[in-house]
């Protein structure tokens, strides 16, 4: 992904989930940490129905500026669901699911040998 379109990205999602109320927002610098994707979103949700709800809306907003292919797992009333980009992967979270999964630890200060974690708590 072209590194303007990334950055459009992340704004369109952080924002997105700001307005529907997201708790405990974290973005994650995964560059040079992993293959699968540059940056990980993390947030919370208090309800099914507001997690399917963000992960639709970040889904539509970002079909509207032209990405298209938009993985979404698990947004049929669990605890979980996924949005893979590509090089975006966000996961929405009830928080007992947050807390069970921990993968602000996983990704956090803890394995990466630097002082800087690349977690950003909005």
């Amino acid at each position: 992904m072209d590194p303007d379109l990334l950055e459009q990205s992340l704004e369109l999602i952080t924002t997105s989930l700001e307005d529907d109320k997201a708790e405990d927002l974290v973005v994650i610098n995964l560059a040079g940490r992993a293959s699968f994707a540059d940056k990980m979103v993390i947030a919370t949700g208090l309800a099914d129905r507001q997690i399917a709800a963000m992960a639709q809306h970040i889904e539509r907003k970002l079909r509207d500026i032209g990405i298209k292919r938009v993985l979404v797992e698990g947004a049929n009333g669990s605890d979980w669901v996924l949005l893979d980009t590509g090089d975006i992967v966000v996961h929405l979270f009830k928080p007992e699911a947050r807390a069970l999964y921990g993968l602000e630890k996983m990704w956090g200060a803890e394995l990466d040998e630097s002082n800087e974690d690349g977690v950003t708590r909005l």
